[in-house]
């Protein structure tokens, strides 16, 4: 039996998963990274990061930067991302919902995803006011840190949610651990309303709100958010949740949503 094909399929596999791990851990980092310190920081074999981040830079998908060997993330990936929005027309409503929201309320709005098992800012909006509050577009966040996040697992099971999420990941800014019973508590709350706001966790002037956008089969692909300071969110609350679920419907059932996670 010849398994020569399996085996080098296999290993191609592996191959690019590794890539998009070295990928994903410079989008984390900020800052240009040595290949060994890269392959110290993921877990991996120093020949094969070198190898891979060699093919990364021949392709333009890495550049080098910072000197001593540095790499980082590459303009081609600009160029593809750019690409991508062109066909990607969803961009553009969602623009301009954050837009809307921005302008109605003078407050930060936000479109918020999963990916994999962390919750990101994906497009964000300064509201209007001389104090502005806002977040790292793409910074990964652990979900039950996150109104968004109550919303975006509302779809999986309780016992696929503590699979989801890492155990860590309950362990809050401020050192407290959140109950994984009392996080799915509020999952299933907030899908029931559709809805949900508590004053941040990770700072202590904040409220957030956060409302589902759907897919067409009614499946939480993607969060609608502002994020207020703290007195002004809970004093103008029901505002607020009636503006980001007016530019939800608008954006719902559009089947061009893709989800991050997987």
């Amino acid at each position: 039996m010849d398994t020569t094909a399996p085996t080098s399929t296999a290993k191609r596999a592996r191959g690019l998963d590794r890539a998009f791990e070295i990928l994903d851990f410079l989008r984390d980092q900020k800052s240009p990274m040595r290949p060994n310190e890269i392959a110290v920081q993921i877990g991996a074999p120093r020949s094969s990061v070198y190898e891979l981040v060699n093919l990364l830079l021949r392709n333009e998908i890495l550049e080098l930067a910072g000197g001593d060997g540095r790499v980082f993330l590459g303009r081609k990936l600009y160029f593809l991302g750019a690409a991508y929005e062109e066909q990607f027309d969803f961009t553009r409503e969602c623009e301009a919902a954050l837009e809307t929201i921005a302008h109605e309320t003078r407050e930060t709005s936000q479109f918020c995803m999963l990916d994999g098992n962390k919750y990101i800012v994906v497009r964000m909006k300064e509201g209007a006011r001389p104090f502005r509050i806002s977040s790292d577009v793409g910074q990964s966040v652990p979900i039950p840190w996150t109104a968004s996040g109550r919303l975006l697992v509302a779809h999986l099971s309780d016992q696929e949610i503590i699979d989801f999420i890492p155990p860590q990941d309950f362990q809050l800014p401020n050192g407290e651990w959140l109950e994984p019973a009392v996080f799915i508590r509020e999952v299933r709350e907030a899908w029931l309303k559709g809805e949900f706001t508590f004053d941040s966790i990770v700072d202590s002037f904040t409220h957030c709100f956060a409302v589902p956008v759907l897919d067409a089969n009614r499946r939480c692909v993607a969060t609608l958010c502002l994020v207020a300071p703290r007195e002004d969110g809970i004093e103008n609350r029901e505002e607020y949740l009636l503006c980001l679920k007016r530019a939800s419907q608008r954006l719902s059932g559009q089947t061009s949503v893709p989800p991050l996670s997987r």
